[in-house]
């Protein structure tokens, strides 16, 4: 057969050599040669087909999944890459942290921390000196980002069984009230900062002015309108999270630094749904923080435990998507953590949208490492990944049978690696102390 048939039959004999740049992860079992990991010089590459740097991560629980981003997210600052964790539920990056000589941020109850999800970020300073077009174009992003902050929140709210709807005329009332609290529609040159508590008050006893700029006839009809989306807003202010993510930000990140890790466990008591919703509130700020980065400004954001964001509705995984899609304008790589592909399906019904959305995310992510699986996620691993049963039986059968295992899927390329921990990143990657200092 010719060179362009033996891959589809072999992929691995046929898959070709990626170059030594970037982290080096471990052995790549097939060449019997090192194994590097450069998601950035990949998507600069023509010869490797990638087009974004982002990055999901599968594997069974004990499979090496953390031990392996850890390991990617330390060797990459050899290249000037930071680290943010935009969301650690379990502290599982708090030795990584103490070894950087960095105090991870824990919010929670009682703890000093707050952030605020509707904060400007650096696109709020210097606005009264800008131009009218400048302003409007920074107005946009900012607006955008709320919006898409809001529908996610609000969509995450149930009545019975049903997720919160958030419609059209649910977008123009509240980016009507941001721009009049914010003072941006009476074209201040200095634009006020608003919290969720402070939109809610807006929207629930409106003045005059935003019933009418709403278009609505009379103050009732507005109030009847938007029932849902008061009370949406109003559990989220005085619900499971009241006082973490509803006043202004206490606190100063230190952008510097080789990582920051703002730490849930806190939270993990108030179950999945209720970190969903913080990892939505903090992936918007981080957004936030990362709008005015500069050329050479590289991060590497980590988002663990990302399921739990998606199984808030089509408007969280809406917000999720966002984020991987901006990856490439911001030099940042998405680095996303999940249990199995099927994960992604739990936004919703079979055939929902949010069903639908969430399948497209597996394609804003042109690198996937899939660690060890049980034989009953072979199938999801064809379908969801279209993965052969050569990829599939690695997966589900030599990746089970050690730690640090995976299938590198690098576009249409894969590759058989073995990570390879040094004796000093061992401490830093473990994973069990709860199990061992209970035996």
């Amino acid at each position: 057969m010719t060179s362009d048939q033996a891959p589809v039959l072999w992929p691995f004999i046929g898959a070709p050599g990626l170059p030594p740049t970037g982290a080096q992860i471990g052995i790549d079992h097939l060449s019997g040669g090192s194994f590097y990991a450069d998601p950035l010089g990949w998507v600069l590459r023509d010869d490797i087909p990638v087009t974004n740097p982002n990055i999901f991560a599968f594997g069974k629980p004990g499979r090496g999944k953390s031990a392996t981003v850890k390991a990617f997210v330390l060797r990459m600052m050899d290249f000037g890459y930071r680290a943010l964790i935009v969301g650690d539920p379990k502290d599982e990056y708090e030795k990584l942290c103490h070894a950087l000589r960095v105090a991870p941020i824990a919010i929670g109850h009682g703890l000093p921390a707050r952030i605020n999800p509707l904060a400007f970020g650096p696109l709020g300073h210097g606005w009264d000196q800008l131009a009218p077009a400048a302003a409007q174009s920074r107005a946009a992003i900012v607006f955008a980002r709320w919006l898409t902050l809001i529908r996610g929140l609000v969509g995450s709210q149930r009545i019975g069984e049903q997720r919160v709807p958030f419609g059209p005329s649910d977008e123009v009332v509240v980016k009507t009230a941001l721009a009049e609290l914010t003072g941006y529609a009476h074209a201040h040159t200095k634009l006020t900062e608003v919290t969720i508590p402070q939109l809610w008050h807006a929207l629930d006893e409106p003045t005059n002015d935003l019933v009418t700029a709403c278009r609505y006839p009379t103050r009732q009809q507005f109030l009847d309108a938007t029932r849902l989306l008061r009370d949406a807003l109003g559990q989220l202010t005085t619900g499971a999270l009241a006082g973490l993510f509803d006043d202004h930000t206490t606190i100063d990140l230190d952008w510097r630094a080789p990582i920051q890790s703002l730490s849930l466990s806190r939270l993990e008591p108030l179950g999945d749904e209720a970190v969903g919703i913080a990892l939505t509130c903090l992936n918007s700020w981080g957004r936030a923080m990362r709008e005015t980065a500069g050329p050479g400004d590289l991060r590497i954001v980590v988002r663990d435990e990302s399921w739990k964001q998606l199984r808030l509705g089509p408007e969280a995984v809406k917000s999720f998507d966002a984020d991987l899609r901006l990856s490439r304008r911001d030099g940042d790589v998405q680095f996303a953590i999940a249990h199995k592909p099927s994960d992604l399906l739990s936004a919703g019904d079979t055939g929902s949208q949010a069903v639908a959305i969430a399948k497209d995310l597996l394609h804003l992510a042109d690198i996937k490492v899939l660690h060890g699986q049980d034989a009953a996620v072979a199938a999801e691993l064809e379908a969801l990944l279209g993965l052969g049963p050569i990829a599939r039986d690695l997966v589900t059968g030599w990746a089970m049978h050690g730690k640090g295992r995976a299938l590198w899927s690098v576009g249409e390329q894969a590759y058989q690696v073995q990570t390879v921990l040094h004796p000093a990143e061992l401490d830093l990657t473990f994973t069990n102390d709860a199990i061992t200092s209970a035996t």
